[in-house]
């Protein structure tokens, strides 16, 4: 059922979402089906690579997205697929069509991060965050923007980061692939408008989530402040937070996945229909560091 504050601005509509098992996927999935859509969640739900310490999502993680969809009274479905496989991914579409008859939002959220000095980086360390982050995304669109065509028009959202505007010390192919995606972005909005589909990108800040709260994150936000990690977990969490408080104007090292939901749905309504080819940024006025 909605609440009181919701408005059914995506009543409705079918939307497909990566990297739903957890984070900003999970709390965009919840705030769509609060506004009305029906949510198809794609996550590897899995292990990405060896070479990256988070732990990856569960398929335990995905099916608690999809309870909490459902407790909006939406419907749920569930697929497990790697965005770097466009035959899965063609796959999924086909299958989306079949059972939801269309589809007409897409955010393709998946992505992973890590950091390694360009001297050190192996060949994986680069191409598994570009085929993830920048490949996967194209992907995504590739596969399912022909639906938005079919249905006479959409919305496609895509992720990119405050690192898709600046560069980041030791993490090279992360901020690259990040600024990929923007390029994308903006290049799929010149292609679709006149399918009537809108293209845009959330830039979010450091987000609560395990992508950012781990001990290779926090390294790389001393680094980058000018001091050196310790390798004690906990010290180096407070460190990092300091760090990072000095940073935002609004005084939070990390956004709750909450906070950027909302900028999803927006993107996603008829509100936005005239945005498109835009960046939308939610950092906590992290925002003001950037060109």
């Amino acid at each position: 059922m909605k609440s009181n504050k919701d408005s059914g601005r995506v009543q409705d509509k079918i939307a497909v979402i990566t990297g739903a098992a957890r984070g900003i996927g999970r709390a965009a999935a919840i705030a769509l089906a609060r506004e009305g859509a029906h949510i198809i969640g794609i996550d590897i739900a899995g292990p990405v690579s060896p070479n990256f310490e988070l732990e990856p999502a569960a398929t335990s993680d995905l099916e608690e997205t999809g309870r909490a969809v459902q407790e909006a009274g939406r419907r749920w479905l569930s697929i497990r697929l790697d965005v770097r496989n466009m035959a899965e991914l063609r796959d999924a579409a086909e299958q989306i069509k079949r059972e939801s008859g269309g589809l007409d939002i897409v955010f393709a959220n998946a992505g992973i991060q890590g950091f390694k000095p360009l001297l050190e980086m192996e060949d994986a360390d680069w191409h598994e965050q570009i085929e993830v982050n920048l490949t996967g995304t194209a992907n995504t669109l590739r596969a399912f923007a022909p639906l938005l065509v079919e249905r006479g028009g959409g919305r496609i959202i895509v992720t990119s980061s405050t690192q898709g505007r600046h560069g980041t010390k030791n993490g090279s192919s992360y901020s690259a692939s990040k600024w990929g995606i923007i390029g994308l972005m903006k290049s799929a909005a010149l292609e679709l408008g006149e399918y009537n589909i809108t293209v845009n990108a959330l830039i979010p800040g450091l987000v609560n989530t395990p992508l950012t709260r781990r001990q290779q994150r926090y390294a790389q936000a001393i680094q980058a402040g000018g001091n050196k990690p310790t390798g004690n977990a906990k010290k180096d969490e407070e460190d990092a937070k300091k760090t990072l408080l000095k940073k935002t104007p609004l005084g939070v090292p990390w956004i709750e996945p909450e906070a950027i939901a909302p900028a999803v749905v927006f993107l996603a309504s008829d509100e936005a229909a005239m945005v498109s080819g835009a960046t939308i940024d939610v950092t906590g006025g992290d925002s003001a560091n950037n060109t």
